[in-house]
């Protein structure tokens, strides 16, 4: 499934692997979840029992990138690059 489909469904949860000062500077998307990259493999069971499909973002896109790499590494099919910030919230 294509990430507009997801979006237009409502079945997912953002996460945001940006760092908490990138939130505070350059903003956030109200109801993401916040959880910087580096912890991403440690709080993998949090993320897994998140609601619905899985989708990361952060600045660029590079950063949310590896942590759909890391999930894909291990099998799943439900998470999605949002891409940047910027980008993202223009699709919500």
């Amino acid at each position: 499934m294509a990430l507009e489909e997801i979006l237009e469904s409502g079945n997912y949860t953002l996460i945001d692997v940006r760092e908490p000062m990138e939130l505070e500077m350059d903003g956030e998307i109200e109801g993401a979840v916040n959880i910087p990259l580096g912890e991403v493999e440690e709080r993998r069971g949090e993320i897994e029992r998140m609601e619905g499909a899985k989708v990361f973002f952060c600045r660029s896109g590079n950063r949310s990138g590896k942590a759909v790499d890391f999930f894909k590494n291990l099998g799943r099919d439900d998470v999605y690059n949002g891409g940047g910030f910027q980008e993202l919230a223009g699709k919500l």
